[in-house]
């Protein structure tokens, strides 16, 4: 003999559904809201890239190269931050 008959069982099994569903629903509104913020700050950051390469500036990377490029063997960071001439 089951804990309850079938009759009274059918209603907490579709409230666990309901919990489930609605929990469920939660998480997706939860992640496309980080996935909006993500988005968002890419964009943020993609137009930063644009401008900086618009205006010219170089970035750390082009600066090293131009330098080798050049000959001048100036002043490098480290790992640990401290300059070092090399």
């Amino acid at each position: 003999m089951p804990a309850l008959p079938l009759d009274e069982a059918g209603k907490y099994v579709a409230g666990a559904y309901v919990v489930f569903v609605v929990l469920i629903l939660i998480y997706v509104a939860i992640m496309a809201g980080k996935l909006a913020r993500i988005e968002r700050e890419l964009r943020e950051l993609a137009g930063f890239a644009e401008q900086r390469n618009a205006t010219g500036t170089p970035g750390r990377e082009s600066e090293g190269r131009q330098a080798a490029s050049d000959g001048e063997a100036g002043p490098r960071e480290s790992r640990g931050g401290a300059r070092s001439s090399v």
